[in-house]
């Protein structure tokens, strides 16, 4: 069922409406908060204060086929409150949740358990290594590598989510994913050492 239908049944009072855009959402809107933040434990707390203010918010969404960036904007301004409200010491840590079934990401293919030791060991480290150069990028160049290169949302998308010019976030993409070069090279590594084009 599309999100459209789920928000009008919503609407009309079917409250298991929204129990099912949570179990479609909440994999996608996890990661990209713990990309952006840096911590699980707190990932978890704004993933359901996000769903919270979704669940407050919905009846007053017009543009039914604009919910997932009216989403992913809910979460992004929890994220900001987040870091405006305490000190965060930002982790260098990541567990990623298990997105094979989820068609809104670009993570990395799940490692396949046919596959050899030294290649699951190779992810985890590849996940651990693009966490923490994620880290040490500006902001605002950081969240749109996360929803472009790891979520898969278009420039107009961002935009709109961000509420900036698609070309500021075009070059916020180039000079981050730059910044992301200049941090592996800093560490002696490049793309090829990933397996796979950031």
């Amino acid at each position: 069922m599309e999100d459209e239908l789920l928000i009008e049944k919503f609407k009309q009072g079917d409250r298991q409406a929204f129990n099912t855009l949570i179990w479609r959402w909440e994999k996608p809107i996890y990661n990209f908060i713990l990309r952006y933040i840096g911590d699980s434990d707190q990932a978890k707390d704004l993933l359901q204060m996000t769903f919270i203010r979704a669940y407050k918010s919905l009846n007053k969404l017009n543009d039914h086929a604009k919910f997932s960036s009216w989403l992913y904007q809910i979460a992004l301004n929890q994220c900001k409150d987040h870091f405006k409200t305490r000190k965060v010491e930002r982790l260098d840590c990541l567990e990623i949740v298990d997105e094979e079934h989820d068609h809104h990401s670009k993570n990395i293919v799940p490692i396949d358990p046919s596959d050899p030791p030294e290649r699951y060991h190779h992810y985890h480290n590849t996940v651990h290594v693009l966490q923490k150069a994620l880290m040490l990028i500006p902001e605002e160049q950081r969240v749109v590598i996360i929803m472009k290169e790891y979520h898969g949302l278009k420039f107009q998308e961002i935009g709109e989510i961000l509420q900036v010019p698609i070309n500021t976030i075009k070059a916020r993409m180039y000079y981050g994913l730059s910044a992301l070069q200049k941090v592996f090279k800093q560490w002696g590594l490049d793309r090829e050492d990933f397996g796979y084009e950031l």
